[in-house]
């Protein structure tokens, strides 16, 4: 019987708290080929072992460093091929979730912690384009919207 290829994630965030709630999510990576692609070189430092990718950080309002990010991110995700991308935000992981479905990879998003009163704005427009939708807070998972599973906090 052929061996299974061990399924390759490709985790990312921006910086600050995405990429804390991102890092302690990594037990749910157990027995995944995993790879990171975050905003700041010094968190490679985090997680020593796995592969890295620095990408830039960007905001809508400042369209060139969109399109920088968009490119390094095509980068990124033909290099890797990876099987699942999982995100906890903002605009590199909405850019992720949206390159990664293109490629046909599942795609999982869960919105920050810090989004108490509705889903940020990245979050929402990942709707569409995430397999799995996630809220860390319960009152804001609804029938046909973002669901709840728990906190990583």
């Amino acid at each position: 019987m052929p061996r299974r290829r061990t399924k390759r994630v490709l985790a990312t965030s921006s910086g600050g708290g995405h990429w804390v709630q991102l890092l302690r999510l990594s037990d749910a990576f157990a027995g995944c080929d995993v790879v990171y692609a975050t905003v700041s070189a010094g968190y490679r430092q985090d997680v020593p072992d796995a592969r890295f990718h620095v990408i830039p950080d960007a905001t809508r309002w400042d369209k060139l460093k969109l399109v920088r990010l968009l490119l390094r991110l095509i980068w990124v995700l033909v290099r890797e091929r990876p099987d699942v991308v999982v995100t906890t935000g903002a605009a590199p992981g909405y850019l992720a979730v949206v390159l990664g479905r293109v490629l046909g990879a599942r795609t999982v998003w869960i919105d920050s912690i810090a989004n108490v009163e509705e889903m940020s704005m990245s979050g929402q427009r990942a709707r569409s384009h995430a397999d799995l939708w996630l809220t860390q807070w319960p009152h804001l998972a609804v029938p046909g919207g973002p669901s709840f599973a728990g906190a990583v906090l």
